[in-house]
């Protein structure tokens, strides 16, 4: 019923720069944290950063001040702008959202498919 759809992956230099997004959808009542995890090959997957309903970011070390978390409550949707790429940041990268889909039931994890980004010359 409720659905996380990602896109903006891709193949870029180091250096270069992608942006993400994540779209929710389907029967939702309120959304409460948002956020961008990554999985590279033979590793766990990783939180790589936070935005609440109100706004407050938190990012991993490893990505701070190069990656920039938004999202648009209007329209349920986070966003995540990656400058500075290196070929460390080369994962799938999922979006994951707390979602109550009504006033009556707890809010529950929801995750999108996943989309490749890959930094390579």
């Amino acid at each position: 019923q409720v659905q996380l759809v990602e896109s903006g992956g891709g193949l870029v230099q180091p250096g270069g720069s992608l942006r993400l997004s994540c779209a929710a959808s389907g029967s939702i009542f309120s959304i409460y944290t948002m956020d961008w995890y990554r999985q590279a090959p033979g590793k766990q997957r990783e939180l790589v950063a936070t935005v609440t309903s109100g706004g407050s970011t938190n990012y991993a070390d490893s990505v701070k001040g190069r990656f920039t978390i938004s999202r648009d409550n209007a329209k349920n949707t986070v966003d995540l702008q990656m400058n500075s790429l290196k070929p460390e940041d080369t994962a799938v990268y999922y979006c994951h959202a707390e979602i109550r889909t009504r006033m009556s039931r707890p809010k529950s994890d929801y995750w999108g498919q996943g989309t490749q980004v890959t930094v390579s010359i």
